[in-house]
């Protein structure tokens, strides 16, 4: 059989794939919901975006009750709305890390997989950040993370867990669209979307503040958290990135740092893409941050900037050289922090 043209071409490079698009949108006068909007209509559009997929999962970065460290509800209100102008069904889910009186008591933070503490602890932290009136105002469901059914699904050729136990709201969701708040982290160096799927590990489960997790990822790589991210994203139906960078999170995050103001939103359906664009505008070069590495090595693409197609504003227009976090091994935190189980 003779190799046609477009086979020569493709076995020699010349027809490259699409190049992954990212958005990014300047918000305007405060305006965040505009900000959203042409964000995603940079992306073609949230019909073309959700186009065969009815059921869709929005998970924020809810990592405590504390405002200045979590997803602004504007964002995730925005969101809910164009999908639901799509006609798709909505649901809001995440599985906060700690919360007082629940697993921190004083300066210290415990590790639990009680469901009575946990139950109350996700929904004091709905409460408290407005994600219940939220919900309530549009419609649609609200799922704790933590506990309920779940599933167990497997992850081909994982770095941790061969097998991964998920709520089952997420195992048959559709669409899982990620929307963090711009940060750094100490153990992760930033939190973006992939690093947002961290709440996806039940504390039913892997303990609250995902105990069981990070000690079994340090046996796999210092962070105790970048490979596990890896893992969690190959698990789901992660489709779509929207990062919440109205205000930001420098320092030692993701709660200790200083709140800087970025007003912007960054988004993308390739997570990896959307979270090194994201990063960039962060002053961090990909080699700097492990999930980027991990998530190379599960064969997931891009690994350059230049692979890259951006949209809106130009990443050199936005980039903030980010105060970086002190980075301590899982090993050294285990020693100190959320040492004791209640």
């Amino acid at each position: 059989m003779i190799p046609s043209r477009r086979d020569i071409l493709m076995a020699a490079g010349a027809l490259a794939l699409p190049k992954p698009v990212v958005s990014v949108a300047r918000i305007q006068n405060g305006n965040v919901a505009a900000a959203v909007e042409h964000a995603i209509e940079l992306l073609g559009g949230m019909g073309a975006i959700t186009r065969g997929r009815e059921h869709i999962l929005l998970k924020p970065n809810l990592v405590s009750p504390e405002p200045h460290a979590t997803t602004k509800p504007a964002v995730v209100k925005t969101l809910a709305r164009l999908m639901q102008g799509a006609r798709k069904d909505v649901s809001i889910a995440e599985g906060s890390a700690a919360a007082s009186p629940y697993n921190v008591h004083g300066s210290e933070t415990f590790r639990t997989t009680r469901r009575e503490l946990l139950d109350g602890l996700q929904q004091d932290v709905f409460d408290r950040l407005g994600y219940t009136e939220l919900a309530r105002s549009l419609r649609i469901p609200l799922i704790n993370l933590h506990t309920g059914d779940m599933a167990d699904v497997k992850v081909p050729r994982a770095f941790v867990f061969d097998t991964l136990t998920i709520h089952r709201a997420l195992a048959e969701t559709d669409l899982l669209c990620s929307v963090p708040m711009m940060k750094t982290h100490v153990l992760a160096g930033v939190s973006l979307g992939m690093k947002n799927l961290i709440g996806a590990y039940p504390g039913s489960v892997y303990q609250a503040v995902r105990g069981r997790m990070h000690d079994a990822t340090s046996n796999v790589e210092p962070s105790g958290t970048a490979a596990a991210i890896v893992d969690m994203v190959r698990a789901n139906k992660l489709g779509l990135v929207v990062i919440d960078a109205s205000m930001a999170m420098e320092g030692d995050g993701p709660w200790l740092g200083p709140v800087v103001p970025m007003n912007l939103i960054i988004a993308g359906t390739n997570p990896l893409a959307t979270d090194m664009v994201a990063a960039s505008a962060m002053g961090f070069a990909p080699a700097e941050v492990p999930t980027f590495e991990w998530a190379n090595k599960a064969g997931l693409r891009p690994e350059r900037l230049d692979e890259i197609e951006i949209r809106g504003e130009s990443l050199e227009s936005v980039t903030r050289k980010f105060a970086r976090p002190h980075i301590v091994p899982w090993a050294v935190a285990r020693a100190s922090w959320a040492t004791r189980e209640i």
